[in-house]
C-alpha cells in the first residue's frame, strides 16, 4: 500500500521515538526528508543524521537529542500542509511558532527553509510543519 503523506510519517516516527526515549530512528529516504533533517540538525533539534544505503530506497538515520535531565529536545511536531489541504503563505504571512521559540519549515522556490530564513529572503511557500 502506498503511503500518501511521507512527511507526516517522518514526523510521527520522530515523535514516537522521542516519547519512547530511543537514541535514533530510521526513516525511508527522500530528498525533502533529507532537507528537513538538515534543518533539524542546523537548528539543534537532532544530534546528527546519516544516510543508510538499504535497498531499494535507502534510509535516513536520525540521532535524537535529549536534555541533561533525559527529556527530548523536540517537544512537539505538527504537520501543517497535508495532501488534502495544502497551506501556502506569502512572505508577509509566514507564521511564528511558539512566539519564535519553535520553527516553521517551508518549501519555497529557493528550497526548504526555516521561517526565519524565508522572512530574511522575502519568499513565501508551502508550510510543511512546525517544530518546537
Amino acid at each position: 500500500m502506498a503511503m500518501t503523506d511521507q512527511i507526516a510519517d517522518m514526523l510521527t516516527r520522530i515523535r514516537n521515538a522521542a516519547m519512547a526515549g530511543h537514541d535514533r530512528v530510521l526513516i525511508p529516504a527522500s530528498n525533502i526528508k533529507l532537507e528537513i533533517a538538515k534543518i533539524l540538525k542546523a537548528q539543534g533539534y537532532i544530534q546528527k543524521y546519516d544516510l543508510v544505503d538499504a535497498k531499494p530506497q535507502g534510509q535516513i538515520r536520525l540521532h535524537l537529542r535529549y536534555t541533561p535531565e533525559g527529556k527530548p529536545v523536540i517537544t512537539g511536531l505538527r504537520r501543517v500542509s497535508r495532501p488534502g489541504v495544502r497551506t501556502y503563505v506569502g512572505a508577509d504571512e509566514i507564521p511564528r511558532v511558539m512566539g519564535g521559540l519553535g520553527i516553521a519549515i517551508l518549501s519555497t522556490s529557493r528550497g526548504v527553509l526555516t521561517d526565519r530564513e524565508a522572512r530574511r529572503r522575502r519568499v513565501g511557500g508551502e508550510v510543511l510543519c512546525y517544530v518546537w
